[in-house]
């Protein structure tokens, strides 16, 4: 004997879901997204963010073992100072195996910038390999490379006379240099970094 449903039974199946609970259905979904999505964007741009100063600290690292490096084999020229500082330019010559290069190390807009020119034997190109190193910053950076950014400012001090001094101050013999470095905020690297460097030949 077949026995039909209850009424009231069948109209529920028939029936489904209500327009509320669709909509309630909807709403808790939209959250769940809203919040997984807001998790996953703290996420990304903690990553980014450590990606990037990891980069910026890489840079730095390298910035710093060039300077070390170009300090390390200054050589006189008999021309000009092996090494001198007028508060933007760092200026210095090197010894290469292919003779002197003038180096000078640039502070500009926020950016440090180290130009080179190629190493020259015979004192009239070092004459104008120096003339060039004299050039107007924004001329001589357009042939520079970039070497790091987001930079305040920086100063320069030497030791001499068994002190540190100012680096554009007169002295003795240049047997020290310290470089302090101070980033700008935002940048990834902040407040300031100092680093010395004993030149070959100091007592």
């Amino acid at each position: 004997m077949n026995r039909q449903a209850p009424l009231s039974a069948r109209r529920c199946s028939a029936h489904g879901f209500t327009l509320v609970e669709v909509l309630v259905a909807l709403f808790v979904m939209a959250s769940m997204a809203a919040i997984a999505w807001k998790g996953l964007d703290t996420l990304l741009r903690s990553r980014e963010i450590s990606q990037t100063q990891l980069q910026q600290a890489e840079r730095l690292q390298a910035v710093l073992a060039q300077w070390e490096l170009d300090l390390r084999q200054l050589q006189d020229s008999g021309l000009t100072p092996r090494l001198a500082f007028d508060g933007i330019n760092l200026r210095l010559t090197r010894q290469r195996e292919e003779g002197l290069q003038v180096v000078t190390w640039t502070l500009v807009d926020g950016r440090l910038y180290r130009w080179e020119d190629r190493p020259v034997r015979s004192r009239g190109e070092l004459e104008q390999s120096l003339e060039r190193s004299r050039q107007v910053p924004a001329l001589r950076t357009a042939q520079a490379l970039p070497a790091l950014d987001g930079l305040l400012g920086w100063q320069m001090y030497f030791y001499r006379d068994n002190a540190w001094s100012n680096a554009m101050s007169s002295g003795q013999s240049v047997n020290g240099v310290r470089m302090r470095l101070e980033f700008a905020p935002g940048g990834g690297l902040q407040g300031t970094l100092t680093r010395q460097v004993v030149l070959e030949g100091a007592p």
